[in-house]
Formats: C-alpha cells, sequence, structure tokens
C-alpha cells in the first residue's frame, strides 16, 4: 500500500456522539471519529490480548465465565471471544449505531464478525460504556467476571470529555462493583499509564499489572490489568 494512498470514504455519519467515519485505505478499513483516528484492522494482536489476558487472570475452573467487552470497534476483541468456548456469554456494549450497523449483514465489518455475532453467547447492546457502567452496577451488581474496556486511545487519551470519569477511583469502583468477586478489569491504551496503574490500586485493585505488545518502532500497545476484591 502507498503512503500516498488517498483514504476512500465508505461511510460517514452524525452519530449521538459526532462524526464518525469508516475509510477504507488499500486493503486496510479504520475508524475515525470526531476526526480522531480510533482503530484499523491492520493487527489486532492488543485487542485479542485485552480478551486473553482477562481469561488468563480469572481463578482456574470458573465456569461459564461471562465478559463484557466495552467498544465494538473492528470487532477484534468480539471475534476472539466468540472463537473461545470457555466463555459463557458475551456482551459487547457499543454506543454508535454506525458502527453496529457496519458489522451487520452485508456491511464493510461483517466478514470480521459474522460468525461472532452469530454466535447465540453474543449479544450486542447499543449503549455509552459509562452510562452503562453506572446504570448496570447500581441494578445488577456483581453480573460479570471479566470486564474487556477498549472505547478510547487509552485512560490518558480519550474519544470524549464524559470518558475521563471511568478511569478514576470512583468509575474504578463502579467497574469493581459489577464484577463478580475476583472478577477481572482489562484496559487497552495505545501507551502504558503508570498514572492509571496507580488508580487502580487506590480503587482497590489487587494483581495490577501491564502487559504490552511489541512493535517494531514506537510506543506498544498495553493491556492493563486488575483482579477485583474477593
Amino acid at each position: 500500500m502507498s503512503v500516498h494512498e488517498i483514504p476512500e470514504v465508505l461511510d460517514r455519519r452524525e452519530g449521538p456522539y459526532g462524526e464518525v467515519v469508516l475509510r477504507r485505505h488499500g486493503a486496510l478499513l479504520q475508524i475515525i471519529a470526531n476526526g480522531c483516528f480510533l482503530m484499523d484492522t491492520s493487527d489486532g494482536r492488543s485487542e485479542r490480548l485485552l480478551v486473553d489476558a482477562a481469561l488468563a487472570a480469572l481463578p482456574a475452573g470458573r465456569p461459564e465465565p461471562r465478559v463484557l467487552i466495552g467498544g465494538l470497534g473492528v470487532g477484534f476483541s468480539l471475534a476472539h471471544a466468540a472463537a473461545d468456548p470457555r466463555w459463557g456469554r458475551i456482551t459487547v456494549v457499543e454506543r454508535e449505531p454506525a458502527v453496529i450497523d457496519w458489522h451487520r449483514d452485508g456491511g464493510p465489518l461483517s466478514g470480521l464478525t459474522r460468525e461472532a455475532l452469530a454466535d447465540p453467547r453474543t449479544e450486542i447492546v447499543e449503549a455509552d460504556l459509562v452510562t452503562y457502567v453506572n446504570e448496570t452496577s447500581a441494578t445488577q451488581p456483581a453480573t460479570y467476571d471479566a470486564l474487556c474496556l477498549d472505547i478510547d486511545n487509552g485512560p490518558d487519551w480519550t474519544v470524549t470529555e464524559g470518558n475521563h470519569s471511568l478511569y478514576g477511583t470512583s468509575g474504578l469502583a463502579l467497574c469493581a462493583r459489577l464484577l463478580r468477586p475476583g472478577g477481572v478489569l482489562a484496559v487497552w491504551s495505545a501507551q502504558p499509564s503508570p498514572h492509571f496503574e496507580e488508580t487502580l490500586r487506590n480503587a482497590g485493585f489487587q494483581q495490577v499489572r501491564t502487559e504490552e505488545i511489541p512493535v517494531a518502532r514506537g510506543v506498544p500497545d498495553v493491556v492493563h490489568i486488575g483482579v477485583g476484591p474477593g
């Protein structure tokens, strides 16, 4: 693919949180929100790590764990979770109707998630993740065994201002409340955040660590992991 190749816009919409664009750049599909590059189909290793690290951190032998994936994106995390028979229930929360549409039958991203969406374990919830966490932690606490969150470029680089609250002590406390005892929180980030690690500990998470995806050059993508109390 030539670096000078002009991306082709496949769809452009005004969503509830601003403009979202799906474009093709050579062989890649890219999602852009309000002019900010979010993700593309170039790799997916870190999105798969997000799911695998959460499952590995759960207590051995936990039957049919339930996972919440925050953000559908290009679908790497969903497809990877659905390919693993150990997950009992897979709930994906996505706030952009356009992104969900792009994965429906015949959509530009449907080839990546067709089997996952047909899996009876999969549920797609159209909602803002911050709102969903706030409401569900109050009405249905201890619902999930794992939370895999990938809605921003990281705790220090959010797509919208309102997402900042999710990564503070109070937001993380709500995440912990949403988890069953010993459940796992995994957060994707485009760069390591020592400050976020400390916030995780202050919110009561244990065994806090950061796993990196090696890259040829530049800052690696990472997954921040913490185990909830209990």
